[in-house]
């Protein structure tokens, strides 16, 4: 699930802020198999603070938009889909398209629109690329578009919003942008969380933490001395954590009893009973912790926590091992911590 802090902002509400008088943005498009749904169109970034409802009628739809200066807007479909549309002044923005292929939809009216399309038909070709070659079409695209705000779109989603993101190649792709990208908000907000996440990159050393359990009793760092310890960030609101308790349902029932190594649940729900109704409805019966304090939690801001499900490997010093280990991953780091323990075993005993 996206970080809402990081490029989806809180929406302020469903009519214009005031503001100066701007030349109007006409909109129309015609989406086959979007019937008389609504889309809901909202800024991605406080550039464009408001929200705007398109509402179809056989297909098609049309409004009539404002804006001061070239910004990015999202277009969210009732199933969720989310796609990137690019407004400014004057422009006659037309969106082409199927409810069946939302990816590839065909918008035209200004440059970055027509170029985002011209990558996704471009995509489209490939059939089904793999996650290295998407990443190569997109910082080739960069390369070659240093100025277009579709350059700011492709990085986010193929770099920045990787569940395992290199922060330095982030960090060489932003340096690519040009013009007034640089004095973006999301450039911004992307540059210094780059400089948290470096604090709390693979090989660091994990800040200290300390939280309240189920039963209200402190818990920290230092309660799980000489272990590996695998911190699960998740939250029952999100749809994406729940499924995930299965998979570390699996690793709790198989590694409950290795001494060596602790799973620890941090919540980022704000409701206690939500929550305490969530451990025991999904059988989680691991150390869980939460402050309640949501996005805005120490241990969220210390980590750099920026998606949900999140999960960090600890070794026992309190070095960062890993981070977002999928389940052969963890497989796998268990079965060498072992033979760690093993070979330390027998040096002992001779």
């Amino acid at each position: 699930m996206k970080n809402v802090c990081l490029l989806y902002l809180l929406l302020i509400g469903l009519s214009a802020c005031g503001g100066k008088k701007t030349d109007s943005i006409s909109l129309s498009g015609e989406i086959k198999g979007l019937g008389n749904d609504t889309i809901y169109l909202y800024g991605a970034d406080r550039m464009h603070d408001r929200m705007d409802t398109l509402i179809a009628e056989k297909d098609k739809f049309s409004a009539t938009l404002s804006a001061d200066t070239l910004v990015t807007t999202i277009l969210l479909f009732s199933d969720g889909t989310e796609y990137p549309l690019f407004l400014n002044k004057g422009n006659k923005i037309q969106i082409k398209g199927s409810m069946a292929e939302l990816s590839s939809l065909q918008i035209s009216g200004n440059a970055p629109n027509k170029e985002l399309t011209d990558f996704n038909q471009e995509l489209k070709g490939l059939g089904t690329p793999s996650g290295k070659a998407l990443e190569e079409k997109a910082e080739n695209f960069i390369t070659e578009h240093p100025a277009s705000l579709a350059s700011i779109y492709l990085l986010d989603k193929y770099f920045v919003q990787n569940p395992q993101p290199d922060l330095t190649q982030i960090q060489k792709l932003a340096d690519r942008m040009t013009g007034e990208l640089k004095d973006r908000p999301f450039m911004d907000a992307l540059l210094n969380r780059i400089k948290e996440e470096e604090k709390v990159a693979v090989g660091k050393s994990a800040p200290y933490f300390r939280l309240r359990n189920a039963e209200d009793k402190d818990i920290s760092r230092s309660n799980f001395k000489d272990q590996y310890l695998l911190i699960q960030f998740w939250a029952s609101w999100d749809t994406v954590s729940r499924a995930n308790n299965a998979m570390f349902r699996r690793i709790y029932k198989k590694e409950q009893k290795n001494k060596n190594f602790a799973l620890l649940g941090v919540s980022l729900d704000l409701d206690k009973k939500k929550w305490q109704e969530t451990i025991k409805a999904d059988t989680l019966k691991w150390e869980q912790v939460c402050d309640f304090s949501g996005w805005s939690g120490e241990i969220i801001k210390q980590f750099a926590i920026q998606t949900l499900p999140t999960n960090i490997l600890l070794s026992p010093t309190g070095r960062i091992e890993g981070k977002n280990l999928d389940e052969k991953a963890i497989e796998n780091k268990l079965k060498e911590i072992a033979e760690k323990e093993k070979e330390k075993s027998l040096t002992t005993n001779h």
